[in-house]
């Protein structure tokens, strides 16, 4: 009986002392997930600002016709029977601002070269009869215009935009050379500052963080005006305007926050997730 009571005895510690043991064996530490991915956020960048402009084009003249004052047994007015211009080359500069995303407006002077013009006109020569004349000259203008854009959006870099603008045109001509059978005699050219709209559409791609090319059609009508001033019984002469049709192509210079920088990336580590 007395080894009974021993061996229960024994038993009795080895449990309390393994009981405690056992219990720690089921006791997990803390698990420590790993942290996500840190989420990468883009700085929103603000449009807006000053820019620069150059620009080159090559352009149309369209000659809208012309009249003049005749002398004589029968005075009244002549008209040009045909009349053409040359194409040309037309060189520019301007300032504008960025508004926003969407809207911009500019300030541009354009110098158009040269433009030479061919006509003809019906008269009556020395001997009385009926003859025809061959007219000569040529065109050159300082096109001011105030301007505002629409930039559509941007696709692949490429931004299409449309805009319209407003202002005047110094004209000046050339003098007009007229050559009939009986010789050739002359008449000054008149010049002056006349009335001007124009209409354009057009892309620009950025080529760095602040530079666009920018390409696209300009059409001006500049209004009519004098033309020639009067010789041999004939003038002042005015043509009935001009229209011009441009195919422009330039670059754009941004100071200020431009489409063309790309979004600054922000990241952050967020803290390490414990769970029991």
């Amino acid at each position: 009986m007395f080894n009974t009571a021993r061996m229960g005895l024994f038993a009795a510690l080895l449990a309390g002392v393994a009981g405690p043991v056992l219990a720690a064996d089921f006791v997990e530490p803390p698990v420590v997930e790993p942290a996500p991915p840190p989420p990468v956020y883009e700085q929103p960048v603000e449009y807006g600002g000053w820019y620069i402009r150059g620009d080159i084009d090559y352009h149309w003249s369209e000659f809208r016709g012309g009249d003049y004052i005749t002398y004589g047994p029968d005075p009244g007015t002549g008209r040009f029977d045909s009349g053409e211009l040359d194409g040309a080359f037309s060189v520019g500069a301007g300032v504008g601002y960025q508004i926003n995303q969407h809207f911009r407006t500019d300030l541009t002077a354009d110098w158009m070269s040269k433009s030479e013009f061919r006509g003809s006109t019906t008269g009556i020569c020395l001997d009385g009869d009926p003859c025809t004349s061959t007219d000569t000259s040529s065109y050159t203008a300082l096109l001011l215009l105030a301007n505002a854009y629409v930039d559509i959006g941007t696709w692949y870099g490429i931004t299409p935009y449309v805009g319209a603008g407003i202002g005047g045109a110094w004209v000046k001509w050339d003098k007009l050379h007229n050559t009939i059978e009986d010789g050739e005699f002359s008449h000054n050219g008149g010049k002056g500052w006349r009335f001007a709209y124009a209409a354009m559409a057009g892309a620009s791609y950025c080529l760095t963080d602040r530079v666009k090319l920018d390409v696209g059609y300009r059409f001006s009508h500049i209004e009519g005006g004098k033309m020639f001033d009067f010789d041999s019984d004939v003038g002042p002469g005015h043509d009935k305007g001009i229209n011009v049709n441009e195919v422009r192509g330039g670059l754009r210079y941004q100071f200020g926050n431009s489409d063309c920088a790309q979004p600054v990336p922000i990241a952050y580590e967020p803290e390490p997730v414990y769970t029991k």
